[in-house]
């Protein structure tokens, strides 16, 4: 998504990507490890887990109805609330192409030390409290990537393979109740 491409999204305010990469160092050198979020999204679900604006817990915008970890990372689905004054923000800065990143906010479980040159901390186990849209994510490739209505031009050849890998591993959403 780009300023140049805004996306555009359905009414209903629907949002879909990856909050966080397996196995890929974020900019402060950790690296998230497959089945991290296992045991958190086990306890909390997704209605447990909050959907903020740029990580302030006084600004909530929707909420997460779908989160699951895939071979590539910990895919997010929810839906912006736009009744609220926030959540109207980020559908407007989502649709002009201002934003489309996401960021988690956990505390961490259990993490080792790293010493490959990129990473500096594999986290094992998170206990997750949040998923942001933010304007700056720490995992580069942290994007909101589709909307209910199509899939929004990815940045760069990474991200289109997170896309790629994503449709092939997840199963199919089911249709609407309208649609059956």
């Amino acid at each position: 998504m780009s300023a140049a491409q805004p996306a555009r999204l359905d009414a209903d305010g629907t949002v879909r990507g990856y909050a966080s990469l397996f196995d890929r160092p974020d900019n402060g050198g950790d690296r998230v490890e497959r089945g991290a979020f296992r045991r958190s999204l086990l306890r909390r679900g997704a209605a447990g887990i909050r959907m903020l604006w740029q990580h302030d817990p006084a600004r909530p915008i929707g909420v997460w109805t779908r989160l699951a970890e895939d071979q590539v990372g910990l895919f997010a689905e929810g839906r912006l609330a736009l009744q609220s004054g926030a959540g109207r923000e980020a559908f407007e800065l989502l649709r002009a192409g201002a934003i489309d990143g996401l960021s988690i906010g956990f505390h961490t479980r259990r993490s080792a030390p790293v010493h490959d040159g990129r990473a500096r901390r594999s986290l094992v186990e998170l206990d997750l409290w949040e998923i942001s849209i933010v304007t700056f994510p720490m995992q580069e490739a942290a994007r909101v990537t589709q909307t209910r209505s199509r899939t929004l031009p990815a940045r760069d050849l990474s991200l289109r393979l997170v896309e790629a890998a994503r449709r092939l591993l997840l199963p199919p959403l089911a249709p609407p109740l309208a649609a059956r």
